[in-house]
């Protein structure tokens, strides 16, 4: 047996049984593999490094010499996410743990410059105040997207849960089907409250029978009575301050899908919305939404209108979270059971086998697409028929990745489970399989969204302080758009 360096923290890294253990089991491994000495060297084909460390001997220079106008100067040239290329899907995909010391040493450099200008005393308010905004501005928002999952929802609980654990869950979710459950659990809560929620015995269902069985309509009301506060988005968002966001289909034809926050539904109240995103059709009847008037009382939303499973239109809705809150990196957790096979990672390098597999779903789209067309007119005789190939194609076209993905391993389970509810030992196995899956990409996601976390907190000080005037703080819409 040949003698493998790196088998002890390959071992380590498949028995970790948290994410402290799985990071050092990391490092290990990049040190033996040598891949710690590729992090410590500046030197890579896939970002200009020599211009990264000029920026950061400028930054860390005027950083000694107190000179905080000097660093806005700096900033002010530009703050972008992708500067010199350092967002390259390469650069975090060849060691275990992390990325380039360089590109993390600059990051960390920015976020300093950040703190010490907000704090300075020498800069002017408004100045400052409008710094920090175009900065935001400029360098965009993280969002974390979770898709439409049925029962593989834990999935997600799973994800959400190794990504909380390390302080870097992004304030801004969107769920779709299974995926909404999850979001509403986070976003209706403040953030010391949200880890009892995120265990096992938390979220099974305490009545369930010994026998695997699909959950009736009622049954899922009273399990999202149990897990979700009775508030609207505007009351959830003032509570938590995260900005949730839920996919709903629309039922009638000539209709279109809705993402549903703070911004474009403040009064609709939350638990119908996550109720009609997981209305799977032909399974779950369609939900007619609910808004909590003036009075406070709970009165019909749109009441001519119903509302299905949202990930038949928008499972990842990256678009409208662009055009709402000027989100320009996804964070993606795929379970969705149907779009798993058109899930394909294409921002990593893909091996031989994975780049034909995805050149046959490419393939096998485009034929799909054209017989949709060829048989459309004789579809329409056959309603039924028709609705269910438009919701095939519906499907099959979406995007269903962004710049960071977190995809359920491929592994067999019996489709009468998609829609059932599930045992205590499923539901640990798929909380665990998101923890495990998400691990590798932790330092990616805290790299990724520092600068965009470190503005958001700043930003959120200003508004506390009062420097926007009185009533600023009353509106979501003016805080989510800002």
């Amino acid at each position: 047996m040949l003698f493998t360096p790196t088998l002890s923290a390959d071992r380590d890294l498949v028995t970790a049984p948290d994410y402290t253990a799985w990071s050092k089991a990391a490092r290990e491994h990049d040190k033996k593999s040598g891949m710690q000495a590729w992090r410590d060297s500046d030197e890579s084909k896939h970002f200009d490094y020599k211009a990264i460390r000029a920026r950061l001997e400028r930054l860390r220079a005027l950083s000694a010499a107190g000179d905080v106008k000097g660093l806005l100067f700096v900033l002010n040239e530009g703050i972008h996410g992708n500067i010199d290329g350092m967002g390259h899907e390469r650069l975090y995909s060849k060691a275990r743990f992390g990325t380039k010391k360089l590109i993390e040493d600059y990051i960390a450099e920015v976020v300093s410059a950040l703190d010490k200008i907000a704090a300075s005393r020498s800069i002017p308010r408004e100045e400052k105040r409008d710094f920090f905004r175009r900065a935001q501005h400029c360098y965009g928002r993280s969002a974390l997207l979770l898709s439409g999952s049925g029962s593989f929802l834990f999935f997600h609980i799973g994800v959400v849960k190794a990504l909380w654990s390390e302080g870097v869950l992004p304030a801004i979710m969107s769920g779709a089907s299974g995926g909404s459950i999850v979001a509403a659990v986070v976003c209706t809560r403040k953030d010391a409250d949200i880890g009892a929620f995120l265990e096992s015995d938390r979220l099974a269902n305490p009545t369930r029978g010994p026998d695997t069985r699909r959950l009736a309509p009622d049954e899922v009301r009273d399990r999202l009575a149990d897990l979700i506060p009775d508030l609207t988005f505007q009351e959830a968002y003032e509570i938590s301050g995260r900005h949730l966001n839920v996919s709903v289909a629309p039922a009638e034809k000539h209709q279109n899908g809705r993402l549903l926050n703070a911004i474009t539904a403040p009064n609709v109240l939350i638990r119908e919305a996550v109720l009609a995103s997981c209305a799977v059709p032909g399974v779950f009847p369609p939900v007619m939404l609910m808004a909590r008037d003036d009075s406070g009382a709970r009165v019909p939303y749109q009441p001519d209108r119903r509302w299905v499973d949202g990930s038949v239109t928008h499972d990842i809705p990256t678009k409208r979270l662009e055009r709402l809150y000027g989100v320009n990196h996804h964070i993606v957790s795929q379970a969705n059971p149907l779009a798993l096979p058109f899930a394909t990672d294409t921002r990593k390098q893909m091996a031989p086998i994975e780049a034909i597999q995805h050149a046959s779903m490419t393939t096998f789209k485009a034929w799909l697409n054209a017989n949709m067309v060829i048989f459309q007119k004789p579809l329409e005789w056959v309603p039924p028929l028709n609705s269910l190939a438009n919701m095939a194609r519906s499907v099959i076209n979406q995007e269903y990745t962004g710049d960071i993905n977190i995809i359920r391993p491929p592994k067999f389970w019996s489709p009468t489970k998609i829609l059932s509810d599930l045992a205590q030992e499923d539901i640990d196995e798929l909380i665990e399989t998101g923890e495990r899956t998400a691990w590798p990409k932790v330092e990616m996601v805290r790299t990724q969204t520092a600068i965009s976390r470190a503005l958001e907190a700043i930003l959120a000080k200003i508004d506390k302080a009062g420097d926007d005037g009185p009533g600023h703080r009353s509106a979501a819409l003016q805080k989510a758009v800002r």
